[in-house]
This record gives C-alpha cells, sequence and structure tokens, in this order.
C-alpha cells in the first residue's frame, strides 16, 4: 500500500472506531402502473452493536433493522453494474454508513443477477437513470426515516453499466446512433428512436452534488456528451478493463469531463476489481468476477479504494455545506 493509502486507511480506522455501526435494512421502491418496484438495500449509521447479516453469499458486518441514528445525514446511492446486485459494493456501503451516511443500494429491474429478461435491452440505457431518481424520490419522500436525510447533500456511487447511469443522471448525454447493434432485430419504442436518430428521453437529477465513477461503460458517450456535467467527479479506471471497459475510455472520460475528475487509474487491476472482495462460496461459483491477478491483491486495495471514495465524498457532501 502506498504512503498516502495507509495515512487514509489510518485515518479512516480511527473514524470508524469513533462512529456508530452500519445499520441495514431491505428497501422497496413502489411500483407505479408500468413501472417495476425495485428492490435494494439501505445502510444507515445507528448507535447498537455491529453484527454479522448473510445476504446471499455475502456477510455484511451491519445491525438488520436499527434505528437510525443521527439528523441531516448525507446520502450516497449506488448503481451495480451489468447483472449485478445492490450487494455488489456492501463493504464501499458500510465504510460510508459507518462514517455517518445514508447509503441506498439497488438492483435495477431486468439488469441484475437475480432478474436478467431484459439485461440485453437497450430501454434499460434509458431506464436506469430514471431508476434513481426514483429511489432518490422514495428515500426522501416516503421511506419512514426520509426526515433524517439532509436533501441538499446527495451523492452518487456508479461501477461499469452504473458508472454509465451515474454519469447520464449527473447529466451527461450518450448518443446512440442509427444503428445500435442490440437494437438489431428489436422493434421496441427505443429502438425505433434509435432507427430515426433520435434521442430517447434520458433523466437527468441535479439532486446529485457528487459522484463517484468506476470502470464506467462509456460506449454510448462522445466527446461533447459531457457539456452540462457541473458537479464533481471522482473516476477510477482499472489497467486491465473488461466487461465492455477499455482503459483507454475511461481516460477519455477523464479528459472530455468539462472540470478535471480526481482520476485514479489503479495499477495491475481488472474490471471487476472494483467489485467487493468475494467470499469462498462466490469464488466458487462465479470465478470470472472473483478471480484476481496474481499481482494484486482485492482486499488490500478495497481498504485503500474505500477510503478515498469516503474522503470525497465527506469533501465535497460534509466539509463543502
Amino acid at each position: 500500500m502506498t504512503r498516502l493509502g495507509f495515512t487514509l486507511a489510518a485515518s479512516l480506522c480511527l473514524t470508524t472506531s469513533l462512529a456508530n455501526a452500519a445499520g441495514f435494512q431491505p428497501i422497496e421502491v413502489p411500483g407505479d402502473g408500468p413501472l417495476p418496484v425495485i428492490k435494494g438495500g439501505v445502510w444507515y449509521p445507528c448507535a447498537q452493536p455491529v453484527g454479522d447479516i448473510k445476504v446471499g453469499p455475502f456477510t455484511m458486518a451491519a445491525t438488520k433493522d436499527c434505528p437510525v441514528t443521527g439528523e441531516k445525514l448525507p446520502l450516497v446511492v449506488l448503481s451495480h453494474g451489468r447483472g449485478g446486485t445492490f450487494i455488489g459494493h456492501h463493504d464501499t456501503a458500510e465504510t460510508l454508513a459507518d462514517a455517518g451516511f445514508v447509503v441506498v443500494a439497488i438492483s435495477h429491474p431486468g439488469d441484475n443477477a437475480l432478474d436478467k429478461s431484459r439485461i440485453d435491452d437497450p430501454s434499460v440505457f434509458v431506464e436506469r437513470p430514471a431508476d434513481i431518481k426514483r429511489t432518490i424520490d422514495f428515500v426522501l419522500g416516503s421511506w419512514p426515516d426520509a426526515g433524517k436525510i439532509d436533501a441538499a447533500r446527495i451523492g452518487f456511487f456508479g461501477f461499469s453499466r452504473g458508472g454509465y447511469t451515474g454519469l447520464v443522471a449527473i447529466g451527461a448525454n450518450p448518443h446512440f446512433g442509427k444503428r445500435l447493434k442490440i437494437c438489431e432485430g428489436n422493434d421496441s419504442a427505443v429502438c425505433d428512436q434509435v432507427h430515426k436518430g433520435e434521442l430517447p428521453e434520458l433523466t437527468h437529477d441535479p439532486r446529485i452534488k457528487a459522484a463517484v465513477i468506476a470502470d464506467p461503460l462509456s460506449v454510448f458517450f462522445t466527446s461533447d456528451s459531457f457539456k452540462a456535467v457541473k458537479v464533481p467527479v471522482q473516476l477510477w479506471g482499472s489497467e486491465r478493463g473488461g466487461d465492455g471497459v477499455t482503459p483507454e475510455s475511461v481516460v477519455a472520460i477523464a479528459n472530455q469531463l468539462p472540470t478535471k475528475p480526481e482520476f485514479h487509474p489503479v495499477p495491475n487491476s481488472q474490471h471487476f476489481d472494483f467489485l467487493t472482495p468475494c467470499p469462498a462460496e462466490l469464488i466458487k461459483t462465479a470465478p470470472a468476477i472473483c478471480a484476481d491477478g496474481p499481482d494484486f491483491d482485492r482486499a488490500a486495495f478495497h481498504r485503500e479504494f474505500n477510503a478515498k471514495v469516503l474522503a470525497f465524498f465527506r469533501k465535497q457532501l460534509v466539509d463543502a455545506q
């Protein structure tokens, strides 16, 4: 670990030792007409001793259903990659919640590990940013502890397709062109617009004040896609890429954002190293997302990664207020 990484990690350890443990509860954004239910989880500070919660193959260091501690808490919304799940970045969520943030992660309908019904349908690229807005609306509105959140301090974290989602949510405008491959043989409303060269209506959310974007899918972005992005961005890029993301494409985004992002290229890493370290059960069933290179320690990287993510959100959502 670098000297800077050690300092940040030491600072994080001190902070979390003084802060509350992470509480956790499932969350469900209600459906509305054609809009499906959005399922996920919420992490938050609580005053009870930390416990272990088993969700699928993962064991989280959190306390289930304990009361939310604090007032005017900053909020961070998490978005997973293609076919991922709300639990895929739980270590980052726990780190933020331990430090006083409310963190909501969702499983995008039709594009998650349990529901892949629209995983390759172009509609998900339109609906993903809308899912984020719906989630923020719910957490600030109908969620029982909505009154504990400061609506002026909202951040976003996204990985891969979730990175694409976040860039659109903070103002980026993708260009699908007229010959989108996933629209071949597809006569959906979105593809009809694409064939006509029209840009489907996309959801931007000005309530988001800062974003952490890790290895974003960027095939739909061009050099002028980011003109409307005004919020600070912490951008992460793997050295080897994967799942449609290339190191060059992440560097291009870093160069095209109007305000220079806080850019962190990660030596010896591959795309899925941004996912939380895999438990033994998952290593056996999903080696493609769990296997690390011989010169990369995912657990050590995540300690440094989570510390820098926390420091960024503290700077942008807490110290800047």
